[in-house]
């Protein structure tokens, strides 16, 4: 007797989905009959959230913004046959702001139930590091030097070199660490990875250890992101049970074991020196350069440090080869950007694609201008430390040269969008105050340059000798770039000296 194939529907179990109800509305499709639940990632349309898909032979259909009240009706009008109800999307590998993008990094982000490995396998999975262990250390070095790839946790650093410097160092023992820390506010591609496709977070980071010659690796997490790092954990458990982990993985000559750790909330943790005080069970606080941490890292070391999307670009350059990602992008910036719509955007979520889409594009197209409705003013991009945009700046290509030139960074790619209620001049003193907080303490003028920074933006703001006052806030800002140990100090008057050249009127609060 035959039996009829159940029918798969799939549910966003990603953090962002969860808070708006997917586990309330996964519950209740799993209570009909022949009705088979997976959950997944989320596709990064956070506005359309819970998003649920079914499975049909055209392919996934999508029905947005579904609650666990709707969830028996939408069933009833057809929803387990595809049917164009409830405001469905039709099929969502279709749908025309997931169409429009590159998905490299973000490929089978809610796509595969992310501890399935043979999911991840499935869908081209272990292809990258499959590559890198047939070549020689020294030549999967090269594949990344020649993909152009650059380090996605703000710097902008080669990733290549950084891999090649740790190469060539001796020592007993060497390091891959991941940094999971994204503090940066209107940033979440790393969380969104980690719990969606924990596999090529682990991927990237195999590849880097054969690439080295690391034999032990660290994942630091926040611990604010709890799903993240339990998602993490499992998806290593489950690498360790098919031979991706461990000694001799696959039968090769690499060995490497990989660790979770979470960190204790410090936004200052998410430079890289800082992070590996904490991994080593000391106060985060930053270390003076030289020595580099690709010669003297973690425990003293010679320890390869990058950031989430940095470790993921990594398997589809090895898979395709360097050139094919060296092929997307803009000028020095090669392959995809995974940036991230937050703040006053009516669609915000993940949209990766390639170097040199317009500031514009992504906030006015894709992210579908205000949640307000009123017109844009400013856009930060880069965290919160970095610049404020004004409205007639958005047509910048976003990749690394272009922002520069316009004194801005791309940092991780965090976009956060404001309405023509943003006030500069309390947004200057939120990044003082800001650094003031999060600030090691370990140099002066980060230290004690934000605090007085705070004091006389306050100033400025009760309209106390403005002229004096903004020049004493300019040389304040010099100060503090030049002379901080770290971009924590450095990089805080980035914020502060574009919302003052671009937003002047919000200065003066002098009446006429």
């Amino acid at each position: 007797m035959s039996t009829q194939r159940p029918i798969t529907v799939y549910v966003p179990g990603d953090s962002s989905a969860v808070a708006v109800g997917a586990d309330e509305v996964a519950a209740a499709l799993a209570d009909h009959v022949g009705v088979k639940v997976v959950r997944t990632g989320s596709r990064g349309m956070l506005w359309l959230e819970p998003l649920v898909e079914v499975e049909t032979p055209d392919g996934r259909v999508g029905y947005p913004n579904v609650t666990p009240g709707v969830v028996v009706g939408l069933v009833d009008e057809g929803l387990l046959s595809g049917a164009a109800v409830g405001g469905s999307i039709g099929v969502v590998d279709e749908y025309p702001w997931l169409s429009r993008q590159r998905r490299v990094s973000f490929a089978r982000v809610g796509v595969t139930e992310p501890t399935s490995i043979a999911d991840y396998e499935a869908h081209g999975g272990w292809r990258g590091v499959r590559r890198a262990l047939e070549l020689d250390p020294a030549a999967v070095v090269e594949e990344v030097t020649a993909s152009g790839l650059r380090g996605r946790g703000g710097a902008g650093f080669p990733t290549g070199v950084k891999w090649r410097t740790v190469l060539e160092a001796s020592a007993d023992v060497k390091f891959v660490c991941c940094n999971l820390d994204e503090g940066d506010s209107g940033t979440f591609a790393d969380r969104m990875l980690a719990e969606g496709d924990p596999f090529t977070l682990i991927e990237g980071m195999l590849i880097a250890a054969h690439a080295v010659g690391a034999r032990e690796g660290y994942i630091y997490c926040r611990s604010e992101y709890p799903a993240a790092a339990a998602t993490l954990r499992r998806a290593i458990d489950v690498a360790y049970a098919h031979g991706w982990l461990g000694e001799r993985i696959q039968g090769s000559d690499l060995s490497f074991d990989l660790f979770v750790r979470l960190g204790a909330g410090a936004y200052i943790c998410g430079e890289e020196t800082s992070m590996l005080e904490s991994l080593e069970g000391r106060r985060g606080e930053v270390r003076a350069k030289p020595p580099i941490p690709a010669i003297e890292g973690l425990f003293g070391r010679p320890t390869v440090v990058n950031n989430v999307l940095t470790f993921a670009a990594a398997p589809m350059i090895l898979a395709d080869g360097g050139a094919a990602y060296a092929a997307l992008g803009s000028g020095r910036s090669r392959g995809t950007q995974v940036f991230q719509l937050a703040g006053n955007i009516r669609q915000g979520g993940i949209v990766e694609t390639d170097f040199g889409v317009s500031l514009r594009e992504l906030v006015e197209d894709f992210g579908g201008g205000t949640l307000s409705g009123r017109p844009v003013r400013a856009v930060q991009v880069g965290g919160p430390l970095g610049a404020y945009l004004p409205a007639d700046g958005l047509d910048v290509s976003m990749d690394y040269e272009a922002l520069l030139e316009v004194g801005g960074m791309l940092g991780h790619g965090g976009i956060v969008v404001f309405d023509d209620t943003f006030d500069a001049a309390r947004m200057a003193r939120f990044a003082m105050e800001f650094c003031a907080k999060e600030s090691c303490g370990k140099c002066t003028p980060c230290r004690v340059g934000s605090v007085r920074g705070v004091e006389t933006i306050d100033r400025i703001i009760a309209g106390s000798d403005l002229e004096r006052n903004l020049l004493l806030l300019d040389d304040l800002c010099t100060t503090m770039t030049k002379g901080s140990l770290c971009a924590m100090g450095g990089l805080t008057p980035m914020p502060v000296q574009s919302a003052i050249r671009h937003f002047a009127e919000d200065f003066d609060r002098r009446t006429p």
